[in-house]
């Protein structure tokens, strides 16, 4: 009896999540009532708690998080050793139990502030794109606007030489550069900023990620120790997953359009190159002669940070990485993105909807 008494949490619980599951089932009940209202006034509140803090808060708990879950890993193995691998019924259930409930107040808490994003009719709906299946000769129109426009930013950088700021001027950049977005998209309002510099940047250099947002504190975290001409847009995409789009398209395109509002060369060029690189990916996917002939294309200059964002990948790499990739493709899998990693170059038909390319 003590037992079912003992399911009544877990029970409960498991509704919630169902009913969680149900709300984000329909994209405009997400877009007006969660993103549009409840996310929108979270989010900004949790940037006002933790903006402040001049360190990562997300990324201290994250590591505290990990190193309490080895520590009872250990003790737990231990355990099973010196009871010469034993399991009784009751410590298995009861085990199974707290994993249950742990599981679920993590969906839930993920769910509620944030998770739901990406659920929403999105940024697409928002600017009355209509996002079509792109061909060939789409892709090889938006090769060829993208080329201009890497080039031109990079010369632009040499010919005035602008260098790059420190972490702190470059996100107060991104931030102007969200502030100069939202007077032609009002959605875009970014109040109480809150970017910070990874603590795991190091560690995100093995495992391959770049940035990422904290849901639970409101941060976003931008790894500062990759090449610097790729910081200012990974700042701008990280800062969109803080606006409320979630999906990785979605963040990859709002944080194209924060960076090419701005006045700045320096997030202009880094934005075009990222978007050039997937659309040239694209193309060569289609038509690798093409591809190559844009590539070819570009500036000594552009070739030359490539080499260099290459090199700094090959000097990195370890089995972290794949391992890394494959979960978050999981991940992403499991959160209405149904091309897992390749989400990212999704990015591609928004903009040939953007240039009207057809």
């Amino acid at each position: 009896m003590h037992r079912f008494k003992n399911l009544w949490t877990p029970l409960i619980l498991g509704i919630y999540c169902l009913i969680i599951h149900y709300f984000g089932s329909d994209a405009l009940r997400v877009e007006q009532q969660y993103t549009g209202n409840f996310y929108r006034k979270t989010s900004v509140l949790l940037r006002s708690i933790f903006g402040f803090i001049p360190f990562s808060f997300g990324d201290l708990l994250y590591g505290l998080l990990i190193f309490a879950l080895f520590w009872k890993t250990c003790l737990y193995v231990k355990k099973i050793i010196q009871n010469n691998w034993s399991f009784k019924k009751a410590v298995v259930f009861n085990k199974l139990r707290k994993l249950f409930i742990y599981v679920c107040f993590v969906y839930i808490a993920f769910s509620v502030l944030w998770g739901l994003n990406y659920d929403r009719i999105g940024i697409a709906g928002q600017l009355g794109l209509s996002i079509k299946k792109y061909e060939k000769k789409e892709l090889i129109q938006l090769n060829s606007i993208l080329l201009d426009k890497v080039n031109d930013s990079k010369q632009s950088l040499l010919r005035n030489k602008i260098v790059y700021p420190d972490d702190r001027r470059l996100f107060e950049l991104v931030t102007n550069a969200y502030e100069a977005a939202a007077k032609k998209y009002p959605f875009f309002q970014y109040k109480s900023p809150s970017v910070k510099s990874s603590m795991w940047g190091w560690f995100g250099n093995y495992a391959g990620f770049t940035g990422y947002y904290n849901p639970f504190t409101g941060e976003a975290q931008v790894n500062t120790t990759v090449p610097a001409f790729l910081r200012p847009f990974i700042s701008c995409h990280e800062v969109a997953h803080q606006l409320g789009y979630a999906k990785e398209m979605e963040a990859n395109f709002a944080g194209f359009l924060a960076a090419t509002a701005s006045s700045d060369t320096l997030l202009h060029y880094s934005a075009y190159l990222d978007m050039f690189l997937y659309a040239n990916r694209n193309l060569y996917l289609a038509d690798s002669s093409s591809a190559m002939l844009y590539r070819n294309k570009l500036s000594e200059p552009v070739k030359q940070d490539i080499i260099s964002w290459k090199q700094f990948n090959k000097k990195h790499e370890t089995i972290l990485e794949p391992m890394d990739t494959w979960m978050y493709d999981k991940f992403l899998l499991s959160n209405n993105q149904p091309k897992g990693m390749m989400s990212y170059s999704e990015v591609v038909g928004y903009l040939v909807a953007y240039y009207g390319i057809n």
